[in-house]
């Protein structure tokens, strides 16, 4: 398989050696997934079908179970999802080489705990590349979601569980567009959102953690510029509302939001690795930086959803002059 995918700001050239893989990077897409060639690309992604390790000799240890060598790095076992990895880097792109090694622990992880692996795997492969890449760019990784809602671009953050998914489904099945589920990459001006499935309680597609299923996501923009940032909450009441809340506590929402999630539990590591190898992008990704600067610029809002379901964001928000 040969394509390019555009997600979290970037194009990523994707060639895979491996069937198996192939259409678990396709599924992971959401759809997205091209095939063919980009003459833009700034991310490789190459699966190659050979099970050797890559040749470290000399190299020099960078920590337990990586290396690094003028520049380009080597990890074993990359995040444990099985897939050991090379990286390389220029001026123009990243390039990330892939080899299937797992371990015995590994491989019986992957057969038993499905959707785990799944999303582990399209993490390493497809999603981290290109938000490490997007670092180096001065954007930070942020659990959100920036979406249409009639005449409004809200920047909706949350923990996980609280019902984000499901609002901004409804916002696409009534004619909205969204950046992505879960994930996006921002500077504090725009948002570029991840390419993925969207992950609800009766979606269609593969069973996913927490009894949702995996459904292809109309309406989705690679980027947007929000004006408005919304901190969903769930309380007692029974309905839904919507009130003003500080720059500070919208900022604090939409860090511990992303330090929170699942989805970035091993990116912290996988980032900070391939930085010290490469000697390129932050140390830390300034998530802090970015998130305050979009609560300092954009009206906030806390969105009680209260007990019952069938909140809109659009008609919550109204208009654009509502929330300016």
């Amino acid at each position: 398989m040969h394509g390019f995918l555009d997600t979290a700001g970037e194009c990523l050239d994707i060639e895979c050696a491996l069937p198996w893989v192939a259409e678990l990077l396709a599924e992971g897409s959401g759809g997205e997934l091209r095939q063919g060639e980009a003459s833009n690309t700034s991310v490789r992604v190459s699966v190659e079908a050979g099970g050797q390790a890559f040749r470290t000799d000399g190299w020099e240890v960078l920590t337990r179970g990586a290396w690094r060598r003028s520049g380009e790095v080597v990890v074993e076992d990359a995040c444990t999802a099985g897939f050991d990895l090379h990286v390389r880097c220029t001026r123009e792109r990243a390039e990330f080489t892939y080899r299937w090694r797992p371990p015995l622990r590994d491989r019986a992880a992957a057969w038993l705990l499905r959707s785990r692996f799944h999303l582990l795997a399209r993490a390493v492969l497809t999603q981290y590349p290109p938000l490490w890449w997007a670092g180096t760019r001065g954007r930070a990784p942020l659990h959100a979601s920036a979406c249409i809602a009639g005449v409004s671009t809200p920047l909706v953050t949350a923990p996980s569980g609280i019902g984000r998914s499901t609002l901004i489904f409804a916002e696409l099945e009534s004619g909205g567009q969204a950046t992505g589920d879960n994930l996006v990459v921002g500077d504090g001006t725009t948002v570029w959102g991840l390419a993925e499935p969207l992950r609800v309680e009766g979606g269609e597609g593969r069973p996913m953690p927490h009894g949702r299923r995996e459904t292809a996501m109309r309406g989705r923009v690679d980027a947007l510029i929000p004006n408005s940032l919304v901190l969903l909450e769930r309380t007692p009441a029974d309905q839904p509302s919507l009130l003003p809340c500080t720059s500070v506590m919208a900022g604090r929402s939409l860090v511990t939001s992303t330090y929170m999630a699942g989805e970035l539990r091993r990116y912290w590591a996988f980032a900070a690795t391939l930085s010290a190898g490469t000697g390129l992008g932050p140390a830390h990704p300034p998530v802090t930086d970015v998130a305050s600067t979009f609560a300092a610029r954009l009206p906030c809002f806390s969105l009680s959803l209260g007990r019952r379901s069938g909140a809109h964001l659009s008609e919550l928000l109204g208009s654009l002059e509502a929330v300016a």
